[in-house]
């Protein structure tokens, strides 16, 4: 999983407005924390085409990271319909990842 962080992050209304699955994504690409998670996170979404994954580079002067809180890196937010459904801080396993995921791939299957 290459996909770099963006560094142009989106504002807070419009991650509330995103409708279906999202995976938020908060960490920074010389984080070594994050680097360690990179293959996590890509083993978790594999088979889920349907997730949005959005890795936004967080810092001390980010609002977004901020309106959520984000306190360590990475930070795993897991959302359906621009709810926060889940939040993994610093993941260990994909198994975790997966179980986030699976909760909000639940609730778009309950619409």
């Amino acid at each position: 999983m290459n996909t770099p962080y963006v560094q142009a992050e989106p504002r807070r209304a419009e991650v509330d407005q995103l409708t279906g699955p999202t995976l938020l994504e908060f960490g920074s690409p010389w984080c070594g924390y994050c680097r360690a998670a990179q293959p996590l996170i890509a083993e978790a979404l594999a088979g889920h085409a349907g997730i949005r994954h959005l890795k936004i580079a967080d810092s001390s002067g980010k609002r977004l990271g901020r309106s959520f809180r984000i306190k360590l890196w990475p930070t795993l937010v897991f959302l359906s319909n621009g709810k926060e459904l889940a939040r993994l801080v610093r993941p260990r396993d994909a198994k975790s990842i997966g179980d986030a995921i699976a909760q909000i791939n639940g609730m778009e299957s309950k619409r």
